[in-house]
């Protein structure tokens, strides 16, 4: 729903509150026995009897194996936030495996080994009593699955039904991912324009009553005898004290509501994606080369930022590999150029950073020039093509707002995720202690051409992870001071602990 149609929606209730008042004051003679009658309608003893009549829970029967309800199993999906780490086309690895036809991967086993397996992951593999656990955890460890003891085993048949159905086409459009993940090729409704015409409907149905009271009025006047006041024409009605005072009431109120809505968004930037200097494809590096991560951002594991790796690691790969599969030399002698790297000689330039953009252009436009025609380009395009990159190389290095005008010099890369000055976040505690994966933030970075901010990063949304979370005790040193914890879990008196249950949830830990 968008801003603008929940603003129509604010705005139509606030009509209809406005013809209501109008209608009690129009029709004041009539308002005793319609308050008798809402006395009579509102009987507590009826209002008992209605209460009192049971109503069927679909999520409360016992449902057999294979026949699970799958919009109960979509709703459950949504509320544990299954698509966190699952790709929601069922099809796909991510965090964790692809779910599509896991019942036929655990056929050989007993149903209730399925249901300990979503349940409770870790206490199932403790067990040792299913061969088809140990074999998913030896192939994802260390990645543990968090537990969700809160399900039933029905509950676990609706999930397992709504899995199966998105992965065979039957549930939702054809095309359409089903679940947290964007939605692709499909376009909500657009009720604007209906809202705007019930909008109107209304102001000219409370200019007609308002009228109608006018004239009511007046004959009343005249009937009693009395001398019956001017009528008032449309004019007058619409510059009255009580129409003001409406007015007044509804900006106010609109106004209200557009500051919290907006101070709620204040920098939120979900799906943000800039355009950087240099065209880094993380769906090449991380998705078909499978880089890992913390190879380029090598301080998420060590410090509170991840780090923008520097242009040296760049060249670590960049020495062997100078022309792009996909753009040529183009943006990857911005790199050279960067640095200072000649890739002709093999070679760092000498003294590069006190060269003349014109003495850089000459060492790069050479480089262009005979690894285009060495890649079989036409000869007549030559000047053409070196002209274009060196003035993307140049428009990528410098910076008309800060004054800079040097090709030399590092890489001024777009931030895209940015949390606000009050908030802490440690990438160490998370990647190194909490053993989180990238893509639990950052969604499904390997896939994207174009980096984009996956999750809103609020704090509802931190908030929810770490109260659903489970923290990893086994062979974790750092949790060692947690003796009671661990002696409940060897007890087998808790399954597990959640970020909530250590802390998590102190305003200290984020405010400080």
């Amino acid at each position: 729903m968008t801003y603008f149609t929940k603003t129509y929606r604010y705005l139509l209730l606030i009509f209809c509150l406005f013809l209501t008042a109008g209608s009690a004051f129009a029709q004041q003679d009539q308002a005793d026995d319609l308050t008798a009658e809402s006395v009579v309608e509102g009987d507590p003893a009826a209002t008992a009897a209605a209460d009192a009549t049971p109503i069927p829970d679909a999520a409360t029967a016992a449902v057999s194996p294979g026949e699970g309800n799958a919009d109960l199993g979509a709703a459950i999906w949504k509320a544990n936030i299954c698509g966190s780490c699952h790709a929601a086309n069922m099809k796909d690895n991510m965090t964790g495996p692809a779910l599509g036809g896991v019942q036929e991967r655990w056929a050989g086993e007993p149903r209730d080994h399925l249901y300990r397996w979503v349940q409770n992951s870790q206490k199932l593999i403790g067990s040792g009593e299913s061969a088809r656990a140990l074999a998913v955890w030896n192939e994802w460890k260390p990645t543990v699955m968090s537990s969700y003891t809160n399900l039933s085993n029905d509950d676990v048949e609706h999930l397992l039904a709504y899995i199966n159905a998105v992965y065979t086409g039957t549930y939702g459009p054809k095309g359409v991912t089903v679940g947290p993940a964007a939605i692709e090729n499909q376009e909500s409704a657009d009720n604007t324009w209906l809202f705007v015409i019930l909008g109107g409907v209304l102001v000219l149905l409370s200019l007609i009553l308002a009228r109608v009271t006018s004239n009511l009025q007046y004959m009343v006047e005249t009937a009693e005898g009395n001398t019956p006041a001017t009528r008032r024409t449309l004019v007058q009605i619409l510059t009255s004290r009580g129409m003001i005072a409406f007015v007044i009431f509804v900006v106010v109120v609109l106004g209200g509501y557009t500051t919290v809505n907006h101070a709620i968004e204040l920098g939120r930037q979900q799906d943000y994606a800039p355009e950087q200097p240099i065209k880094f494809s993380h769906e090449t590096h991380a998705g078909i080369h499978k880089i890992e991560c913390q190879y380029c951002h090598d301080g998420a594991r060590r410090s509170k930022h991840s780090v923008i790796p520097a242009v040296n690691t760049c060249m670590n790969c960049h020495r062997a590999i100078n022309y792009g599969s996909q753009y040529g030399t183009a943006e990857i002698t911005k790199i050279f150029a960067a640095i200072g790297w000649d890739p002709t000689e093999g070679a760092y330039i000498e003294n590069y950073d006190q060269m003349t953009n014109a003495q850089a252009q000459k060492i790069y436009s050479k480089w262009i020039a005979d690894k285009y025609i060495s890649e079989g380009g036409d000869i007549d395009e030559v000047e053409n093509v070196v002209e274009e990159q060196w003035e993307g190389i140049y428009a990528a290095l410098t910076n008309e707002y800060t004054g800079d005008e040097r090709v030399p010099g590092p890489v001024e890369w777009t931030r895209i995720h940015n949390l606000p000055d009050h908030a802490y976040f440690n990438h160490a505690q998370h990647v190194t202690v909490g053993k989180l994966k990238c893509q639990n933030c950052h969604g499904p970075v390997e896939e994207m051409e174009v980096v984009y901010q996956y999750s809103p990063l609020s704090m509802g949304w931190c908030i929810n992870c770490h109260r659903e979370t489970q923290v990893q005790f086994e062979d974790n040193d750092y949790y060692n001071s947690y003796q009671r914890y661990h002696e409940e879990l060897k007890e087998g008196t808790r399954d597990g602990v959640t970020v909530e249950d250590i802390g998590g949830l102190n305003c200290q830990r984020c405010h400080y």
